[in-house]
């Protein structure tokens, strides 16, 4: 229970505290030559319709996305439920984190996750500095989707299913 004068500043439960809000979780990827590279973001959220923009926030600390900030497209591929193993397998630090995972190039270098619920084919529209992140505005240029399908979700440091009331 929250006390008065209980609020903390300590970045364990801090981490915590944002556990607490569910959030999809998306994949960020593109080709470097021949080769996927890709990272994963839950922190995720649309942004404008005119213009088209959705948002992720990078890790100062990445050193994903500093490969990845240079392509001329990058593929956003909002994961579908029982895709947790996808996600782990692209948030790796080390190793192929693309071994498992089946995806598909697009003509402009983004890559898609099989499976996953939407494709957003998006290039670098700004990069706002954010604490020890940044907030990556991308535009879309293109998208397929699928309203149906369940998102992988993120919440409380473990993958949940959404369920109908």
């Amino acid at each position: 229970m929250l006390k008065v004068g209980a609020i903390s500043a300590d970045p364990t439960e801090l981490r915590r505290a944002y556990g607490c809000f569910p959030s999809g979780v998306t994949a960020v990827c593109a080709t470097i030559g021949d080769e996927p590279v890709g990272m994963v973001a839950s922190s995720f959220t649309s942004v404008s319709v005119d213009p088209p923009l959705v948002s992720v926030c990078v890790q100062n600390t990445s050193t994903t996305w500093p490969r990845l900030r240079e392509r001329s497209r990058l593929g956003v591929s909002v994961l579908a439920h029982r895709q947790d193993a996808a996600c782990r397998s692209l948030s790796n630090k080390h190793g192929d984190r693309f071994a498992d995972v089946h995806w598909e190039p697009s003509a402009d270098g983004a890559v898609f996750v099989h499976g996953a619920t939407v494709w957003l084919d998006c290039s670098v529209h700004a990069e706002v500095p954010a604490g020890d992140h940044a907030i990556v505005l991308l535009r879309i240029h293109g998208l397929r989707a699928d309203p149906d399908g369940e998102p992988l979700v993120f919440h409380g440091s473990r993958f949940r299913k959404l369920a109908a009331l």
